[in-house]
């Protein structure tokens, strides 16, 4: 009984301090892969964070990845809650997740500026690319392609 109650004091800590479930293997998986990948082909074009706590003006959030405009660091002076509205964020849904959290989130991201939102779906090997809340392409085999961000991906790559 102790491993179970540690699981669930283990798992409400979590939802606690980031505001969502505790992300599962393939979840962890995903946004390893999609850190990945965006960052082999896109390093140059943006700056990708994993887990980044954001304070935006519509309130927080800790998106899986979000991608920034590139900046030089400053290594002296770290942020712990980013202001500023990332050019697109993705959520990898957890086992978990509700539908209403993701629709929250899209309303808290859109209403900060965000250009682009990746709800990737890993029981379904599917990505839905919202550009507002009512405007959105799903992907399941072949390319993806967000036309915001200028971004394409293999989906044979990302699900593999």
């Amino acid at each position: 009984m102790t491993a179970f109650t540690e699981q669930i004091d283990a798992e409400a800590e979590y939802l606690l301090e980031r505001g969502k479930p505790m992300p599962s293997k393939n979840h962890s998986k995903l946004e390893s892969r999609l850190a990945r990948l965006l960052g082999n082909d896109y390093e140059e074009k943006y700056d990708i964070y994993v887990e980044l706590s954001l304070e935006l003006n519509t309130g927080r959030a800790t998106p899986d990845l979000c991608l920034f405009t590139p900046e030089v660091s400053d290594w002296l002076e770290d942020e712990i809650r980013v202001k500023n509205a990332p050019l697109g964020v993705i959520e990898i849904v957890s086992p978990k997740q509700s539908t209403q959290e993701l629709v929250d989130k899209l309303d808290l991201y859109f209403g900060a500026g965000v250009l682009s939102c990746w709800i990737v779906i890993p029981t379904f090997k599917m990505i839905n690319i919202f550009h507002t809340k009512h405007d959105y392409k799903t992907f399941m085999n072949g390319e993806l392609l967000d036309e915001k961000l200028g971004i394409r991906l293999n989906l044979e790559e990302v699900f593999k």
